[in-house]
């Protein structure tokens, strides 16, 4: 197996990486600082510092929002395995129109995310509203 293959097998996997090492590298492949992620996700600098750090995980809902801010799976965040961040030389090799599509599609999975957020909140408002 050549140095890329390897590579691209074992960039951010279970075995090499923690759930706060990929946080930390898909905020960093996002373009955000943690002030940003943090803005975004409304929760305190400190609490994405801690994710990053390994000493907390944010909770269902967060991690959702997290997964769809940064272009990652949620499993991916959690075990390593499924859509997560491209290792060096898949990233050097994408085409600029390729990497134009990526960024589109990053975004559509982020509002796909706050719109399910947006409508768990009112279904829980109308369901309130019809037992009462």
């Amino acid at each position: 197996m050549g140095e890329a293959s390897l590579l691209s097998t074992t960039w951010f996997d279970a075995d090499t990486t923690t759930f706060g090492d990929r946080v930390t590298g898909a905020r960093e492949a996002a373009g955000l600082g943690q002030a940003e992620l943090a803005k975004r996700l409304g929760v305190k600098v400190k609490t994405v510092r801690g994710w990053e750090n390994d000493q907390s995980e944010p909770r269902a809902n967060k991690l959702g929002k997290l997964a769809g801010i940064l272009g990652v799976s949620m499993m991916w965040l959690l075990s390593g395995q499924g859509e997560g961040v491209e290792s060096p030389e898949e990233a050097s090799i994408m085409d600029d129109d390729l990497r134009v599509i990526l960024t589109d599609l990053r975004q559509i999975r982020l509002d796909h995310a706050e719109l399910t957020e947006r409508m768990a909140r009112l279904e829980k408002r109308l369901r309130i509203a019809l037992s009462a």
